[in-house]
């Protein structure tokens, strides 16, 4: 009895983590570096070779909690007389028994507009899912309830978004999972993935010192059923090739966030703590590493790059 108690409540905890995931993606704190990682349109944004990767821990001190590794690459390339992006994301995700994978390529065309870029993007790949039963502790093993087996199945995964840049100002529209893949596991269990539209924006405030820079940015996601949103605000200072942030966010209901960065030989790495605002323990939070790098491409019509400097925020 205690041990299916146990089971029960492992369970509850999974899908509490799902629910803050907004029910299946993954929700980082650095989402203004990771864009390209749910909004395919974001893709060669700069004309930089952008490479960035995350690793998120959410739940901290929870037995089998949530543990996310995300990396990705994009740039830019002048093809047929006009810009494009493409980009390429790897996403692990473990939640108790379960783990979702993602790997998808990724597509932007650009044109210019009203004196910004619009870029319109679309992302196809293939999505994972496994359950491994063999670590469900049961008393009765034949229980039909739990799987004592690795169960595991995959199903393809698509994605579209429009990304507008001005100057200072950003904003995009995405949808992730448009196709509502339905995942077997096994031959009775099944999983569907719900559509998850984003909705983001920023701007970079430049004060009177001008090493300083305030960047506010938001993110909003539903999939119909619960929603999510994210408001971040992050003092910059940039002094020739030195760079360094601090910031807070705060996701209404759910969380208040503190993220530190700064540049370590030409290499972005920031940190950021999570605590939430429920019942939970403050030290029971969610820690996430973000590290990023970009390289300067020269894009010409004759294809050629010239790499000058790394990245500044």
């Amino acid at each position: 009895m205690f041990k299916r108690l146990r089971i029960i409540l492992t369970m509850m905890l999974t899908l509490v983590s799902v629910w803050s995931h907004a029910q299946y993606d993954v929700s980082f704190s650095h989402y203004f570096d990771l864009e390209p990682s749910y909004n395919a349109a974001a893709v060669g944004k700069q004309s930089k070779l952008n490479v960035a990767a995350a690793y998120a821990m959410d739940l901290a001190g929870f037995k089998r909690n949530p543990q996310t590794m995300y990396v990705g690459a994009d740039l830019p390339f002048y093809f047929l007389k006009s810009y494009h992006g493409a980009g390429i994301q790897l996403m692990n995700d473990k939640l108790g028994l379960f783990t979702h994978q993602r790997l998808a390529l990724q597509y932007a065309f650009k044109v210019k507009l009203f004196g910004g870029t619009l870029s319109t993007g679309v992302s196809a790949g293939l999505l994972s899912e496994s359950f491994d039963g063999t670590k469900v502790d049961l008393e009765d093993s034949s229980d039909p309830a739990f799987s004592s087996s690795k169960l595991d199945g995959n199903s393809i995964d698509l994605g579209a978004g429009l990304y507008y840049t001005r100057g200072p100002l950003y904003v995009g529209l995405s949808a992730q999972h448009l196709n509502s893949p339905l995942i077997k596991l096994g031959e009775t269990n099944e999983l569907k993935v719900d559509a998850t539209y984003y909705l983001t924006g920023g701007y970079d405030i430049r004060l009177r010192n001008p090493y300083l820079t305030i960047k506010p940015s938001f993110l909003v996601r539903t999939d119909g059923v619960a929603w999510r949103g994210d408001i971040t605000g992050r003092l910059v200072y940039t002094n020739d090739k030195k760079m360094m942030y601090l910031g807070v966010g705060c996701s209404p209901t759910n969380s208040v966030t503190v993220l530190i960065g700064g540049n370590v030989h030409g290499v972005i790495m920031g940190y950021s703590y999570e605590m939430y605002t429920s019942a939970i323990n403050p030290g029971n939070g969610s820690h996430e590493l973000f590290i990023g790098y970009q390289m300067d491409l020269n894009l010409t019509k004759k294809g050629r790059n010239l790499h000058k400097s790394v990245r500044t925020l």
